[in-house]
């Protein structure tokens, strides 16, 4: 089993920056993959990044060139560095890790960019 926190989320203003950490109860090195989701009010939910053990990164669409996803192995730490933002990126974010046939996922932060 896998404990997910997050924290890093606030209030920006567009342009601006926020770094996202999701910290892990247990080491991170044998997780298949981790990533961060977002949900708006009245939207579906997304896969924003996705990192996996060997190193691939994917990115939706959206995201590309502003948000860069890493993982700190040492630290059982995924981070979310988001650049540039917009008021469209606003949301809840949470990270999710894989292991084996099994989802996982925090409960989330709150990332709000004002216009």
């Amino acid at each position: 089993q896998v404990q997910l926190v997050e924290s890093g989320g606030g209030l920006v203003q567009a342009g601006g920056s926020l770094r996202l950490s999701c910290i892990a109860s247990r080491s991170i090195f044998s997780i298949n993959a981790m990533g961060w989701y977002r949900q708006a009010p009245g939207k579906q939910r997304e896969l924003v990044a996705r990192i996996t053990s060997g190193g691939s990164i994917n990115y939706a669409d959206s995201v590309k060139g502003r948000f860069t996803i890493s993982r700190d192995n040492a630290k059982n730490t995924v981070y979310l560095q988001m650049n540039s933002l917009k008021p469209e990126d606003t949301a809840v974010y949470a990270c999710n890790a894989i292991v084996g046939a099994l989802d996982y996922r925090g409960q989330g932060t709150q990332v709000t960019v004002s216009s």
